[in-house]
């Protein structure tokens, strides 16, 4: 992929939810194989509104209502990608995924190679994930590391619209099975880009380093990369310098972009809103620990939530990493 010029006259400030349905549009009208399912899709739009409007412009053959089921969806998309389709299903709540968990593993993640590559699965499963919206108990969870655990899965996450409206659309053309993590909490933060463009600004397994620095290097994913990037500005008023990237991909993971920038600085402290135990970070941590260790000033420091079930919601905010924690990861870092 080439980086897109945006010209002034095609900018436009869009949400990230807004920016996933103009990209599933765009992916529907290009190729009539791709089809959307999951529950209250349709006429309601899905519990978000993300897919509003689609069932009326594209039909009910293309944009179907489920029944309550989601192993049911997910094994449906399964023999539809098998047909040759590219279906898109859509889990309402992160904690409503485990239903469809058995199918996810066993079936979607390892038919490419049980089947000696005959069968391909381009299976997009888009899940709203992270807390933040004060949800009662199994709507706000952070099931990534399972998926990124799970070989024969992609797993990406968008933070941000512009990426939203482009890793949905790059996620969909992708023959391979795709959990597309979504911060629900960010749907909607508003950006400006150019959606009429024709090629996205990176690929769909690319981070991005979306702010230099040369003391220490935050990285994050989803819901957090914005309270990274308000930690690296609170940062620099006190002289420190942040260098933050957007993980962006789970799984592959785009280790040759997180070496390189923690050679440069020295320093690593890694953000998410799941538990810190066999997380995302810890796999981080030592792959880096791996390439980086003679670069290392400091050990890897973890910034996330406590191995706990997830709290209600009116405590969440002690339970999500907020931009105090996060430049306490990082005084750790500087200090040792």
């Amino acid at each position: 992929m080439t980086t897109t010029t945006q010209t002034s006259e095609h900018l436009q400030k869009l949400g990230l939810g807004r920016s996933l349905t103009n990209g599933m549009r765009r992916a529907m009208e290009r190729d009539p194989k791709v089809v959307l399912i999951g529950e209250d899709i349709g006429k309601l739009g899905g519990v978000f509104r993300i897919t509003e409007g689609l069932q009326k412009d594209f039909g009910e053959e293309r944009v179907i209502d489920s029944p309550l089921a989601e192993s049911g969806i997910v094994g449906t998309a399964v023999g539809m990608a098998m047909r040759g389709y590219r279906p898109v299903c859509e889990i309402q709540f992160d904690g409503f995924v485990y239903p469809a968990f058995d199918q996810i593993v066993c079936q979607v993640a390892k038919m490419h190679a049980r089947s000696l590559g005959a069968l391909k699965m381009p299976i997009v499963i888009r899940l709203p994930f992270g807390g933040g919206i004060g949800s009662p108990e199994h709507h706000s969870e952070s099931p990534e590391a399972y998926f990124a655990h799970t070989a024969g899965l992609r797993v990406v996450s968008c933070s941000n619209p512009e990426d939203a409206f482009w890793m949905i659309q790059q996620a969909i053309e992708c023959d391979d099975p795709v959990i597309f993590m979504e911060p629900k909490r960010r749907y909607h933060d508003r950006a400006e880009y150019d959606p009429t463009a024709t090629e996205a600004p990176r690929g769909l397994f690319e981070a991005a380093v979306v702010r230099e620095g040369t003391d220490v290097t935050l990285l994050g994913y989803g819901p957090v990369v914005k309270t990274m990037i308000e930690s690296a500005n609170a940062a620099a008023q006190d002289g420190t310098s942040i260098e933050v990237i957007d993980l962006r991909s789970l799984s592959p993971l785009p280790i040759d972009t997180i070496s390189e920038s923690v050679r440069k600085t020295g320093r690593l402290v890694v953000v998410h809103e799941a538990s810190t135990f066999l997380a995302m970070g810890a796999e981080i941590a030592a792959q880096v620990t791996e390439q980086c260790f003679y670069h290392l000033e400091a050990p890897v420091v973890r910034v996330g939530g406590a191995n706990i079930p997830y709290p209600p919601s009116r405590v969440e905010e002690e339970f999500l990493p907020d931009l105090d924690r996060i430049l306490d990861g990082v005084d750790r870092a500087l200090a040792y």
